[in-house]
């Protein structure tokens, strides 16, 4: 029997990514969870909007936006409980300027470059609506159709009771089992 738990919002694990914008000519980043998919080339994520690295995006209208792998992991938890305000974050990751001109931590295995395209608030917080214009892959990481293979890159996740998991299980392709299954 099921348990009506409220308005709780179930749609967990997310991946959590690190975002970097450049900040009075340095680069800043900071730790997002709550990451979603819009479109096949657009990403939302709800920040709070008086994070330093805010600053940048809202200046520029473009960020970068890095999934995380387990060797990252500390670098970005790290960057994601200082303030920028308070802490120069602009040397956790060694970096390089995107086509876009965006900070791309080298060491991060995936990164999308993305130009802010809308901003909703609402309760405080800053729902950012961006478009991928470049994906940078760890070449190691594609698979045989130059896609990235996340069964390789296992991805941190974040769900909910604040613990960070990991990826890595293919249990098989889609449509398979719908085609299997007998009514």
């Amino acid at each position: 029997m099921k348990k009506n738990i409220g308005n709780y919002n179930a749609c967990f694990p997310t991946p959590i990514v690190v975002v970097g914008a450049m900040v009075n000519g340095r680069p800043n980043w900071f730790e997002v969870a709550w990451v979603g998919i819009g479109d096949r080339d657009i990403i939302t994520m709800s920040v709070t909007p008086t994070h330093k690295t805010c600053e940048g995006i809202f200046a520029e209208k473009k960020l970068s936006i890095s999934l995380v792998d387990q060797p990252m992991l500390q670098k970005a938890d790290y960057v994601g409980i200082v303030s920028g305000s308070k802490v120069d974050k602009s040397e956790v990751f060694p970096w390089e300027k995107g086509e876009l001109g965006t900070p791309v931590p080298t060491e991060a295995p995936v990164v999308m470059e993305c130009e802010l395209l809308d901003t909703y608030t609402q309760h405080g917080m800053n729902l950012l609506v961006c478009r991928v214009k470049h994906t940078y892959v760890e070449e190691d990481l594609l698979d045989e159709k130059g896609k990235p293979d996340f069964a390789k890159l296992k991805p941190v996740l974040f769900e909910p009771r604040f613990n960070y998991l990991l990826t890595g299980d293919v249990l098989g392709p889609c449509i398979q089992p719908g085609k299997a299954y007998k009514a």
